[in-house]
């Protein structure tokens, strides 16, 4: 993998916040309006379907119509293309991207799809001359997503990379009123993921493929492999050539304003995660059960994802963002004293994501973008940091972890927790012992330095399956 320059590093991201695309002809569609394709419309399974959810979000917005679908299941495409037939609404059905990205009447696409394909579907977009709304995490890896933002630059493109915490519900308003030192200083943020996650099954040997679905498509970047789980199309999340865990898949969201509440724009100077896959025996490779350090100066980042069923809340929280400042905490849109008193609660200022996205796309002035690629890598960035340590991480006393830890108060009583949680359930950490991640140091190029750097800088890309690649050179 080409290294990073410096000045390329730097270039890129002052230019982050720059009003950089200059306005080009109007959009094409009868009477303006922007010409949507959705790609990857959600599976029918579990929670999947976000695909379906956007489909319907965007059908509200004024000005912008769905005039494709794109998905290589037709089990899912075709029941969506039908509604809109039954509603004498145009809207033409593709399985494969490419050609979807050949119609010069599609303006923007929605990305959908499975996280393996986020980018590569993004960087096709921008090179075919059309925006990009790419769903969460941002990317599948950490290569990937300065590669979109340098797509975007070079092709003067949009691409808006959501993570969920950016919408209209005032946290933005109340973590600048903690920045502002209303609170005192920050002194740490706690991110939480309590969310059950069942076992997803253990089978004997290879599943059979759907005859709707051309798995070579789906496979995209990823090697083609064997399917070893009972559910196709939404239980990818838990299998590293697809998904990043819950990390990357819930996790995200509140990484993402973990960041945000901080104001900072690069990655912490070290990340360790701890954790496993506990409770049950499947055919899942991520972890259900972690606590991740991201060493940001001078008030680091502790996230805590919980997989196994639990009650426990977190001031109040199951899943969300705590800003611990010296004299009081923000917890979503409400700022409080350190005795839980309410001090104010803050209203929204900016837009909804999607009403953002397509304005800009409108405006072409990139700076109005509440989450722009490169704002969107740096968040995704934290999932694959805290996944990396993970991976070439090592099964541990718990002893020992406990002494490693113990540096930092906060992070040491998350410990305590997080085997508190695990005896709750029955685990036996004698039996099935935790994962230590080692301390992974960064510098400013978004590389790994110092011991444990050649095997984590390794996960920071992947072997692409020609033609699916995404380029060193966009």
């Amino acid at each position: 993998m080409t290294r990073i320059k410096r000045r390329d590093f730097l270039k890129g991201s002052l230019a982050a916040g720059v009003g950089l695309f200059t306005p080009f002809s109007r959009v094409r569609g009868a009477n303006n309006d922007i010409r949507v394709a959705m790609v990857g419309v959600g599976s029918k399974v579990k929670v999947g379907g976000i695909g379906k959810q956007m489909i319907r979000s965007i059908r509200k917005i004024p000005g912008v119509r769905i005039v494709a679908l794109c998905d290589p299941e037709q089990a899912h495409l075709y029941p969506e293309v039908d509604k809109f037939k039954d509603r004498k609404e145009k809207c033409d059905a593709y399985i494969d991207i490419r050609k979807l990205l050949d119609n010069k009447d599609v303006d923007a696409i929605v990305v959908g799809t499975p996280n393996h394909w986020h980018v590569l579907a993004a960087v096709w977009a921008c090179q075919a001359g059309k925006d990009a709304f790419v769903q969460k995490p941002f990317s599948h890896n950490m290569f990937e997503g300065r590669k979109a933002w340098e797509a975007a630059l070079k092709y003067k493109r949009i691409i808006s990379a959501t993570h969920g915490s950016r919408g209209r519900s005032g946290v933005g308003e109340a973590f600048a009123y903690a920045r502002e030192g209303n609170l005192g200083k920050i002194l740490y943020v706690r991110g939480i993921t309590y969310r059950r996650r069942d076992s997803i099954g253990k089978v004997k040997g290879p599943q059979p493929i759907p005859k709707t679905l051309d798995y070579e498509l789906w496979s995209g970047p990823a090697p083609i492999l064997p399917v070893m789980r009972e559910e196709l199309h939404y239980d990818w999340h838990w299998i590293w050539v697809y998904g990043d865990g819950d990390l990357g898949n819930l996790g995200i969201h509140n990484l993402d304003a973990c960041r945000w509440a901080l104001g900072k724009e690069s990655l912490p100077e070290r990340v360790l995660t701890i954790g496993g896959r506990f409770g049950y025996e499947d055919d899942g490779q991520t972890p259900n059960t972690v606590i991740t350090y991201y060493d940001y100066k001078p008030a680091p980042i502790i996230y805590e994802v919980r997989g196994l069923p639990t009650k426990e809340r977190y001031k109040g929280i199951a899943s969300g963002v705590v800003v611990h400042c010296e004299n009081g905490y923000i917890v979503g849109n409400k700022a409080y004293d350190n005795d839980g008193k309410l001090i104010r609660e803050f209203e929204p200022t900016n837009q909804d994501s999607f009403t953002n996205f397509f304005e800009v796309v409108r405006s072409r002035k990139m700076s109005d973008l509440q989450e722009n690629a490169l704002s969107g890598h740096l968040s995704a960035c934290l999932v694959h940091i805290g996944n990396i340590s993970y991976r070439i991480g090592k099964e541990t006393d718990s002893e020992k972890i406990r002494e490693i830890v113990r540096a930092d108060k906060n992070f040491s009583q998350t410990y305590e927790r997080f085997c508190a949680h695990l005896e709750t359930h029955k685990v036996d950490l004698k039996k099935h012992r935790v994962t230590l991640g080692p301390w992974l140091r960064m510098n400013t190029e978004e590389r790994f330095i110092g011991e444990f750097s050649t095997r984590a800088n390794q996960l920071r890309s992947r072997e692409y399956r020609p033609p699916f690649v995404v380029p060193e050179k966009v």
